[in-house]
């Protein structure tokens, strides 16, 4: 056995050690998870009252052959009452020989409370969910398991959440899909049923002074027979122009984030995840890419922190 092989071997020993204690990452992960909030509850669809169209680049586990790699945008906005918010969602996810695609269509409707400020919403989603398997590719921990054809599955999607917040602080809990799906479970490497994911996020926005707010922020995913996953995030905003943070996923990531304002329409921002298990002497970390842009037939007095 030479030595490239049985580093392959570590390798993909370590990432069935990790998904087994992540169930398989069933659904696609995110460290701008704070920008990127309608993939995981409709209810935010035109929170953000202007016409916003977000798209997200994530390559997981550089250097690992068949890590996850995830693609996602998202478009949405509010109608002309406000009250409702239509949006759509695209995630294209690919791990290993598998490749998942999330279409969604996402509606909102918000009740305002007295004082204007604060705002309560309820969102549903509906969609569909395709899963390609070619067995071809990828790395195998059973090299001799012959596989007979590859896997073209379709499934229906139905969510639903809900969104209170104001200008300075936000909390949403949701439940994405309540259709049972098929997914790629890595660790076994086969075709698994997909349990319900309950998120619960939130954050908080403090006002430092007139050119610096920093706002906390934390997503918590919940599945049934596995334990939690948590993240929590700091993200400083200075002189509404430039962002930058720090996260931590519980058990898995540290990550930094940076992010600029380039015009009032175009919001650019980078983050770094590095690995802190076992699994981080065989990568060369985690980067994700994020664009927001935002069209508007008014100029904010002041950019939206979420």
């Amino acid at each position: 056995m030479t030595q490239k092989v049985f580093n392959k071997i570590i390798i993909l020993g370590l990432i069935m050690f990790m998904y087994q204690n992540q169930y398989a990452q069933q659904d696609p992960q995110y460290t701008h998870y704070m920008y990127n909030t309608m993939s995981v509850n409709p209810a935010y669809a035109g929170q953000r009252e202007v016409f916003s169209v977000t798209a997200l680049y994530r390559t997981q586990w550089v250097g690992i052959e068949g890590a996850p790699d995830t693609q996602t945008l998202g478009i949405h906005g509010p109608l002309r009452n406000k009250k409702i918010g239509l949006g759509l969602s695209i995630i294209n996810d690919k791990l290993g020989p598998s490749s998942e695609v999330y279409a969604e269509a996402n509606m909102s409707y918000t009740i305002p409370f007295n004082d204007r400020f604060t705002k309560l919403s309820f969102g549903i989603k509906a969609g569909v969910h395709h899963l390609g398997i070619d067995w071809s590719k990828g790395q195998f921990q059973k090299p001799d398991l012959v596989f007979e054809e590859n896997l073209d599955l379709w499934a229906p999607m139905i969510g639903a959440g809900i969104y209170v917040h104001s200008r300075k602080w936000y909390l949403g809990f949701s439940v994405p899909n309540f259709m049972t799906t098929e997914h790629y479970d890595d660790y076994v490497q086969s075709v698994a049923a997909e349990r319900l994911h309950y998120f619960l996020i939130g954050g908080y926005v403090f006002y430092l002074s007139d050119n610096l707010k920093l706002k906390p922020a934390f997503l918590v995913k919940a599945v049934s027979g596995a334990p939690l996953i948590a993240d929590v995030s700091a993200n400083l905003l200075i002189i509404d122009k430039i962002t930058a943070g720090l996260a931590w996923r519980w058990d898995d990531s540290v990550s930094a984030l940076v992010g600029f304002q380039i015009t009032d329409n175009l919001l650019i921002g980078y983050s770094y995840d590095l690995t802190t298990t076992k699994l981080g002497n065989y990568n060369l970390g985690t980067h994700e890419i994020l664009l927001r842009f935002e069209l508007s037939k008014r100029r904010m007095l002041s950019p939206r922190f979420f």
